[in-house]
């Protein structure tokens, strides 16, 4: 309704992000902070996950730190268990992810195609395998995947990657239609190349990193890569109540790329 007053989306409500120490995980973190969330911060880097809770913290918000390697599932379900005893389990967001050099599908090592799909493909389903039985017991509870639009659309050279965010946005449709009946919600954003260590690494594997971003700016319609802060602005809405009828969505975040 016109006029409304509405208080902070994630009041009284717990979230748990993976990769929060930098980046995308980062600044989803703080936008649910500042929200009304507590937030468990997550991650193989505790400098990182510990910088982000003095961020929050500074800002006056709730957070706390779990190291967590999202490769070890009795490590996944450990942290859930414990954060679901103390506060309950209202939001989780697969963050964490990585990359790797640039190389056809023939010159890609297989360590490095382990490696990817260990992080990027287990670690997701390590994180809905530990939180779907709690959610389901709530009957509540909203699961947010970060893809990417390399799941969607080629991209030369990243076969590992475009591999693995592929079936993280074909999982997240799964676990929404088998966890739908029980009051919970799992969508995925599908970046496009975001402002970030993992998204400079690509330019890198290029002869002249500048250049090759210059190049990809100019196919945006927008003319600029996308902000850590406006895919945290998504999830965000897609974990709140406003996106209550949204499920099994990937929602796209490429300023224009798959369209030009």
């Amino acid at each position: 309704m016109a006029g409304t007053t509405r208080g902070p989306r994630f009041e009284d409500r717990t979230a748990l992000v993976t990769g929060a120490g930098a980046g995308i995980g980062r600044a989803t973190a703080r936008r649910l902070a500042g929200e009304g969330a507590h937030v468990v911060i997550t991650d193989v880097d505790s400098e990182g996950g510990e910088g982000t809770v003095d961020l929050i913290e500074d800002g006056g918000s709730s957070a706390e730190f779990r190291e967590l390697d999202v490769t070890d599932p009795d490590g996944f379900e450990r942290v859930v268990e414990s954060v679901a005893a103390d506060r309950g389990l209202d939001v989780l967001v697969n963050n964490a992810g990585i990359g790797h050099e640039a190389a056809s599908v023939e010159e890609t090592e297989l360590s490095t195609l382990e490696r990817v799909i260990d992080v990027n493909c287990k670690g997701v389903w390590y994180g809905c395998r530990a939180a779907l039985p709690v959610m389901k017991a709530r009957e509540s509870g909203a699961i947010v995947n970060v893809a990417s639009l390399g799941g969607m659309i080629a991209l030369p050279k990243q076969a590992a990657y475009t591999l693995t965010k592929g079936a993280v946005l074909n999982f997240t449709r799964t676990v929404a239609a088998e966890a739908g009946p029980y009051g919970v919600r799992a969508n995925a954003v599908c970046p496009g190349f975001i402002e970030t260590a993992l998204g400079e690494g690509f330019f890198e594997g290029h002869d002249d990193p500048e250049r090759a971003k210059e190049r990809m700016v100019a196919q945006y319609p927008l003319k600029r890569l996308g902000k850590p802060g406006e895919v945290a602005d998504a999830i965000a809405y897609l974990a709140s109540d406003e996106a209550s009828y949204v499920t099994g969505h990937g929602l796209v975040l490429d300023g224009g790329y798959s369209i030009s």
